[in-house]
């Protein structure tokens, strides 16, 4: 059976400009934060987390600020209410002034990212990525070519975060093999999927393009990409 996999994008504009939506344990990392950019990416991702969780959870009457996103000893989100842990799994990522998260019912090995569609270059595709990806990149040109790149990095990033490792790891410890470009999906999002080389472990993608952006989402488990969070 498919799994729900509530995902929301936010903008910085879409952040308040106060504190108040933050818990008590929120406002001090944010204050403990130096650099103002570090500080503002930090507060996106707080806050497209807190709304992704509100679409997904539909509790009435719940508020931002009795939610708090901590980062575990590995550093993934993790997400409780009024201190109790919460039964989701959850992933954040950012990029320039978009932030995204996913959210799914725990227990679930998930992951997101999304990255600004640019040239990537040869010599990042031949050195972080397997054979087999590199020749899926290299093998188009123009604006096929830097979605092939762009795709296969996300969804690489997306699984190392599902792994709850990030890019301490090798990023060629997984493969990433992208579904047809022009596959219909589901609303709006296609599939691809991903294998961790070293255990063996595989993962269920999606991803699409929006806004200039390629969004990718990684699960190891089937899944369908509910509606966007309100």
């Amino acid at each position: 059976m498919k799994e729900r996999l509530g995902w929301l994008l936010q903008h910085l504009e879409d952040v308040p400009e106060g504190d108040d939506w933050l818990a008590e344990g929120e406002r001090r990392v944010s204050d403990a934060l130096r650099f103002a950019k570090r500080r503002r990416d930090w507060r996106l991702g707080r806050w497209t987390a807190k709304r992704a969780l509100l679409g997904f959870l539909a509790i009435p009457g719940l508020e931002p600020a009795s939610l708090e996103v901590r980062a575990a000893a590995d550093g993934a989100p993790e997400a409780v209410r009024n201190g109790v842990p919460l039964p989701v799994a959850l992933s954040i990522s950012h990029s320039g002034p978009c932030g995204l998260c996913a959210v799914a019912a725990a227990p679930f090995l998930l992951g997101c990212d999304i990255e600004k569609l640019e040239e990537r270059g040869e010599s990042l595709v031949r050195d972080y990525f397997t054979p087999g990806e590199a020749a899926y990149c290299l093998g188009a040109s123009g604006e096929t070519g830097i979605l092939r790149a762009n795709l296969v990095w996300s969804a690489k990033e997306s699984v190392l975060k599902a792994l709850r490792e990030g890019l301490r790891r090798d990023t060629r410890s997984v493969e990433v093999v992208a579904g047809p470009e022009a596959d219909g999906g589901c609303r709006g999002w296609k599939r691809w999927t991903g294998s961790c080389l070293e255990s063996g472990r595989r993962f269920h993608g999606w991803w699409r393009a929006r806004e200039g952006y390629v969004l990718t989402l990684a699960s190891d488990r089937e899944t369908f990409p509910e509606e966007e969070a309100a």
